[in-house]
């Protein structure tokens, strides 16, 4: 069928159509029987070999053929040409949007998302920091150096500037009365 006979016979002023001419059915139908699987490939090439994607922009890319009908060279060859710009800028403008906007997400997977639970760290931390304000100044100091802070015998000697057995032997009577601290809270291992 050729496509130069036809027309926008049976459109309003307005543009709207008042009864849809049996034209433009035949005028889309013709479009994409003549270039509907090289429009495909193109689009399926412009959209990264989405094919659902690439489908949706063959067909605005026929919605806009008709409206315009009446503007359409007639020549298959510009004919072809208009209708891959027109595919190719449907699926810039659809690119261009998804980056001015952000993705959309289900908030249902959200529910599901387990999070960490630090509420009984949280708990221990404060119950071993009163713990520890119980000791006395030097055995809190020690176990600073060595326990929390990870540092050796000698290394919190020198920082404390006392001698390395006298470290040892603050460290073990440090935790026995830190122990007996924690059994006083009700904190058992």
């Amino acid at each position: 069928m050729a496509l130069s006979r036809f027309t926008r016979a049976g459109r309003a002023r307005s543009g709207r159509h008042t009864v849809p001419p049996a034209a433009d059915t035949e005028l889309v139908t013709t479009l994409y029987q003549r270039f509907g699987g090289q429009l495909l490939g193109h689009a399926l090439r412009l959209t990264g070999g989405d094919r659902h994607w690439a489908e949706d922009v063959v067909q605005e890319t026929l919605v806009r053929a008709w409206k315009h009908a009446e503007r359409l060279e007639r020549d298959p060859d510009l004919l072809r040409a208009w209708l891959f710009t027109v595919a190719r800028r449907i699926v810039i403008d659809a690119r261009r949007s998804r980056g001015a906007r952000p993705q959309e997400v289900d908030p249902a997977p959200l529910d599901r998302v387990q999070v960490p639970d630090r509420t009984e760290a949280s708990l221990a931390a404060m119950v071993v920091e009163e713990a520890m304000s119980a000791l006395s100044q030097e055995h809190r100091d020690v176990l600073v150096h060595t326990h929390l802070q990870g540092r050796s015998v000698n290394e919190a000697a020198e920082l404390l500037g006392i001698p390395a057995g006298t470290v040892k032997s603050r460290v073990f009577y440090a935790l026995r009365a830190l122990r007996r601290a924690l059994d006083d809270r009700g904190v058992t291992q």
